[in-house]
């Protein structure tokens, strides 16, 4: 068994979309839109086969996101060397994302860094 994907809501569906395309390397499909319920997705693929469903739709509760709240928290993304990490992690700060932790070694042995992207979802780069 294996995990096929991640969905995320999110209010500005096509700015979430570039993120990933233009920082992580996603690449997306054509966008699905059923009038009847207003829902349009679309889905990001990632090197590795790991895909995530970015979803919209009319009248989306929006709330407070708080780091440290209950349930699904970040997202993981490994670039694959210390060196991504810091480049990504600075490339992403001089476009206005907030780093909220590292680059560094944290206690469990990840060489990561911490970053809020679109809507304040937190994302963690990875060596």
């Amino acid at each position: 068994m294996r995990i096929d994907h991640f969905a995320l809501y999110v209010s500005d569906l096509e700015a979430t979309k570039d993120f990933f395309v233009n920082f992580f390397g996603a690449t997306s499909n054509e966008m699905y839109h059923n009038p009847k319920t207003g829902l349009k997705t679309y889905f990001l693929s990632f090197e590795g086969n790991s895909k995530l469903e970015i979803m919209t739709r009319p009248n989306l509760t929006k709330t407070e996101k708080d780091l440290y709240q209950n349930g699904y928290i970040h997202l993981a993304f490994s670039v694959g060397s210390r060196e991504k990490v810091d480049n990504l992690t600075n490339t992403l700060e001089e476009n206005g994302y907030r780093v909220i932790s590292g680059p560094r070694v944290t206690g469990d042995g990840y060489y990561e860094s911490s970053i809020l992207g679109p809507e304040n979802n937190q994302i963690e780069i990875i060596e």
